[in-house]
């Protein structure tokens, strides 16, 4: 399943970049691309696995460790 993200306030592209590669290591996380130019996180999960909310929840404490003033939106 395809999941789309805005990443409000997102001022570095370092940050994103880690951001990135800490999410890319959650378990049910098939793909991850952080894109700092456009301020867009796409997920590529598993079916079974979205239907938690546990995952967004990870997803946001790691954004909100690299870049505290980053909100998360579902688009």
């Amino acid at each position: 399943m395809k999941k789309t993200y805005r990443l409000e306030n997102l001022g570095c592209a370092n940050c994103s970049a880690k951001m990135e590669h800490k999410i890319s290591k959650l378990k049910g996380i098939e793909e991850v691309t952080v894109n700092f130019f456009t301020g867009k996180l796409l997920l590529v999960v598993g079916d079974n696995i979205y239907a938690d909310d546990q995952l967004e929840k990870e997803i946001e404490k790691i954004i909100k460790k690299i870049e505290p003033h980053v909100r998360l939106k579902e688009l």
